[in-house]
């Protein structure tokens, strides 16, 4: 079969509607379907608003210059206003998608101050410091339920908005399955069909000759537009700005939503095919490494040639809601995702201050199928001067991986992180070591959360004051099953309830003054192979979460500070060789971020983060009171977009971001050094035959610079991800 370009694809799915609805819409705004959702339409018996999750409440609008919008998802609280929340939450608009032509979900959260991107643990799934707790890529939730999307890389055409609630998540969305959710949890809101009719088709090409297409078509049907279609598709292909690096993402999803009277039904399937070719791995500091190597050329490959990740994922969620009466309503949902993965990787460790080091092939494969749910009701009351938003809710999840690989550990290959030497793949080696077939990789690990809640939010004094409390029971069933043999290797059951308390105060409609005390529940490590308890599973870690901030909406302006310390378990080895949970991470810190409209056409997006993340209770003076592994000090982003007064449909950007210093190692002796980017983007919207035309270029590293961009992204290893050269993004997008 032939294979379909970027532009085919693109025109295949604008025409994929039947022709009577093929007629051409009224022009959409160049602000694009985020602002078309905020908007409400009459429509006779039932008012349609564009919604994510079938909930009558709908998406918060976006605040003043488009770029994030009021509020988001506060877990089983619902969609909420941040400044009615006694937490942080940030809601990245597909406005700012667009206009930074951000390809995945990191690319949108370089943004985000309290955020920093890095890579996972011996392969290329993004992971992400959240107030310097790692949160994994399939932690990250769809339109509410964790775990649906694919594991390595998430595309962003499929979505409407990137969530970022900041802080511990345990009663508000329960424990995270694989272990984050710790510092904060990431929720993608999938698109909804518009108010009015959409088609647009989106062309661009890239650093490295990579060429991509997409399109959106949005369509509401019946006589009262209750019935919604939403078609997205994407589709990458090329290479990078990385010499020899390729990498093709094909993605795609249909969403559908109906709304009636008393009740909301939304359902969406999407699929993405994601394959890398020689993508630059990440770099392990060997024991012979005394400092940390400077970064090499930003451009130049040290992957070998014949690597690969292939990862292929079908995904959706169905979810319904109905109003039993006027003040309560109930809902239930369903999501599943199906993945395969397949990799050959060749991971360098330095072993010598020159950047001498060596690599060994190492091939994975792995199934993943994920099944989740969730229902709940909540309601309205009024008890004398008091009125309660009450809430009752309950989960389950689910996951059963399957899992292969060769690992040819003893057969190694000598190259140069400068200086690299490729080989041609070599053959698995009978030393290697290996487990179940690489053909049909068999299940080596089961994980089953169940989990109930219950929580108020108490108003008074006109709204003034808001008080929330809550408790979620999380119960974990989890078994590991031994490599060839099938079986269980070890296992557990364990419980714990994790309370939150929350109050908000507004001494004036444009301030909030907030506090919160809420725990983080995650899965405890499990012992190695070298101590006198092997193998065994620790029990749940409780990380528990104190937190004081101010909000400020003025309007047009508006800016958040919080101050913050979080306390979570670490697995430590003791004088007696024993592993257990003695240890801990402490987290303090301030964050500051400002948005909106500074001037008339200047938008503002920015905010600085100070961490002190420290290790205590180590069982060592070596490391005890230390920093923890690849979290910095001090970072920050300010971004700015200036709208030329004296060319209508111009704009300008600039975004600068800035990391500190971090240590790649438990006792830091191995400072990695701080690094900052320059990116600048230009934006000129025009009409062309009464349709609208966006052209977006883009210069990312403007400066080219070579830094580490991240350290580390698995808890208590540092290795070292080379930034991104000098990148451009040229592309343009057509409503018709």
């Amino acid at each position: 079969m032939k294979k379909m370009t970027p532009m085919a694809l693109a025109i295949a799915m604008a025409c994929s509607l039947p022709q009577a609805y093929a007629a051409e819409p009224a022009p959409v705004a160049a602000s694009t379907p985020s602002a078309a959702n905020s908007q409400i339409t009459d429509l006779g018996t039932v008012t349609v608003t564009a919604s994510a999750d079938a909930s009558k409440d709908g998406l918060q609008p976006a605040y003043a210059g488009g770029q994030v919008a009021k509020g988001g998802r506060a877990g089983i609280l619902g969609t909420k206003n941040n400044m009615d929340t006694p937490f942080s939450i940030t809601s990245y608009t597909n406005d700012l998608i667009q206009d930074q032509q951000a390809h995945g979900v990191g690319d949108v959260l370089q943004n985000d101050s309290g955020v920093r991107v890095a890579k996972g643990f011996g392969n290329f799934q993004e992971s992400y410091f959240i107030r310097g707790f790692v949160l994994s890529s399939d932690d990250v939730a769809y339109n509410g339920l964790y775990s649906l999307l694919p594991r390595q890389y998430i595309a962003t055409e499929l979505f409407e908005r990137v969530e970022v609630l900041q802080g511990a998540t345990g009663f508000l969305m329960g424990a995270a399955p694989n272990g984050g959710g710790i510092g904060g949890s990431i929720n993608l809101v999938p698109k909804r069909a518009t108010n009015e009719d959409l088609n647009r088709v989106t062309v661009g090409v890239d650093s490295g000759g990579s060429g991509n297409a997409s399109a959106d078509v949005s369509r509401r049907f019946g006589p009262d537009k209750s019935f919604g279609l939403r078609l997205n598709a994407g589709y990458r292909d090329g290479g990078t700005g990385v010499d020899d690096e390729k990498s093709q993402t094909s993605v795609g999803s249909v969403g559908l939503d109906w709304r009636g009277e008393n009740a909301r039904v939304s359902a969406d399937i999407g699929a993405q095919d994601n394959r890398l070719n020689a993508t630059r791995p990440e770099v392990t500091l060997g024991a012979g490494v005394t400092r940390v190597p400077d970064a090499p050329d930003a451009s130049k490959n040290f992957a070998q040639p014949w690597s690969y990740s292939n990862e292929r994922d079908v995904f959706g969620t169905l979810r319904a809601e109905y109003d039993f009466t006027q003040d309560i309503t109930g809902w239930a949902a369903y999501g599943l995702r199906r993945s395969h993965e397949s990799n050959s990787l060749a991971n360098l460790t330095v072993t010598s201050d020159n950047g001498d080091g060596n690599f060994y092939r190492f091939d994975n494969t792995r199934d993943d199928k994920v099944d989740t749910g969730e229902v709940g009701v909540r309601g309205k009351l009024q008890t004398g001067p008091v009125g309660h938003e009450w809430v009752l809710a309950g989960d389950f999840f689910e996951l059963k991986k399957s899992n292969a690989y060769a690992m040819d550990f003893f057969n190694t290959f000598d190259t140069n992180l400068y200086h690299p030497t490729s080989y041609a793949q070599p053959a698995i080696s009978a030393t290697a070591f290996t487990g179940n077939d690489l053909d049909s990789p068999a299940l080596n690990g089961v994980i089953r959360l169940t989990s109930v809640a219950v929580g108020d939010t108490l108003s008074m004094f006109d709204k003034s004051l808001l008080l929330t409390v809550g408790a979620r029971y999380q119960h974990f069933d989890i078994t590991n099953y031994a490599y060839d043999t099938g079986i269980a290797s070890a296992a557990y059951t364990k419980g714990r309830t994790s309370p939150a308390v929350g109050i908000v105060y507004k001494p004036v409609k444009q301030v909030s003054v907030y506090a919160n005390y809420i725990e983080g529940l995650a899965q405890g490590d499990t012992a190695p192979a070298n101590v006198t308890n092997p193998g065994e599973m620790l029990a749940p870690y409780v990380s528990r979460q104190k937190e004081v901030g101010v909000k400020y909406d003025g309007g047009r302006l508006g800016a958040g500070l919080a101050l913050f310390s979080t306390d979570k378990p670490r697995g430590v080895v003791d004088s007696d060789n024993h592993f257990s949970d003695s240890g801990e991470d402490q987290h303090r810190g301030a964050e500051l971020n400002f948005f909106g409209l500074a001037a008339p056409g200047l938008r503002v997006l920015g905010g600085v983060t100070w961490l002190n993340a420290t290790q205590k209770n180590t069982g060592s003076d070596l490391t005890n009171g230390n920093r923890v592994i690849g979290v910095p000090r001090f970072q920050g982003n300010l971004g700015m977009e200036w709208e030329v007064q004296q060319l209508e449909g111009l704009a300008l950007n600039a975004r600068v971001v800035y990391t500190g210093s971090s240590y790649a190692d438990d006792l830091n002796t191995l400072e990695v050094p701080s690094w900052t980017r320059l990116d600048l983007g230009v934006r000129y919207l025009m009409d062309i035959n009464n349709r609208p035309v966006t052209l977006r270029a883009r210069v990312d590293n403007v400066f080219n610079r070579d830094y580490w961009s991240s350290v580390g992204g698995y808890p208590g290893y540092g290795y070292l991800t080379v930034g991104m050269p000098r990148t451009f993004s040229v592309s343009a997008s057509v409503d018709f």
